[in-house]
């Protein structure tokens, strides 16, 4: 709730997760956008962005009590996101937009370029379009849109949390449903990411179409397999 000290606040927020909404409503930026993203770090899979706008009446009423628990998607449980994701996504007082950058893109423009590609994509698809965003961690420089980073940001504004549980999900369901295009690599468990099963997998079984070859595992299994 709005004022109550969480994990995450710092000095200059209060303790006040609407906090910078609250000052961007205020200061009649009309919608603000908080932008986050899952899967940067992974050997497989997309990065997806969320971007995500409250509606800003929240900014006096405070943040319902449904959302009371909502936080940066780490922190909470698979079951808590998804429980979010679903009230986030079925509330029609909430706008939110999700794009994501394939391996293909990943490879070709590298995945920081490409993070920053599917951040601009999924705000670019928001209606109305944001008068601010909130970005959680660094100045994103491709953005048009007017800015502020927040490192840590998604335990410091319930917009870039909402934003990342967003993200968080819908990347965890398209890996699943990999895990049974692509069997053997264990995608259902580790999402991509590079745990010492998925390794063991890659070396056994080469690089599927999901893999990042830009990726340093992966293109030493692909110069394996395939040759240079």
């Amino acid at each position: 709730m709005a004022g109550m000290k969480r994990k995450g606040a710092r000095p200059e927020d209060g303790g006040d997760r609407l906090h910078w909404e609250r000052s961007l409503w205020g200061a009649g930026h009309g919608w603000v956008a908080g932008v986050d993203e899952a899967g940067r770090g992974p050997l497989a899979g997309p990065v997806v962005a969320a971007a995500v706008m409250l509606p800003p009446a929240w900014g006096v009423e405070g943040m319902p009590e449904a959302y009371a628990g909502l936080d940066d998607s780490k922190r909470l449980t698979a079951r808590q996101r998804e429980g979010f994701f679903g009230m986030l996504t079925g509330d029609d007082r909430v706008r939110f937009a999700i794009a994501e950058a394939g391996p293909g893109k990943i490879d070709e423009v590298n995945i920081l370029a490409a993070t920053h590609w599917a951040m601009n994509e999924a705000l670019a698809r928001l209606a109305p379009p944001p008068g601010h965003v909130l970005v959680d961690g660094l100045r994103v420089a491709s953005m048009k849109w007017p800015q502020t980073p927040l490192v840590g940001g998604d335990g410091r504004s319930y917009s870039i949390a909402a934003a990342s549980v967003l993200a968080k999900v819908t990347r965890d369901r398209f890996m699943e449903e990999a895990d049974r295009r692509h069997p053997g690599y264990g995608f259902a468990r580790h999402k991509g990411y590079p745990t010492a099963g998925h390794v063991e997998a890659l070396a056994r079984l080469g690089p599927c179409e999901l893999h990042r070859r830009s990726f340093g595992p992966v293109r030493e299994r692909q110069l394996e397999w395939f040759g240079p």
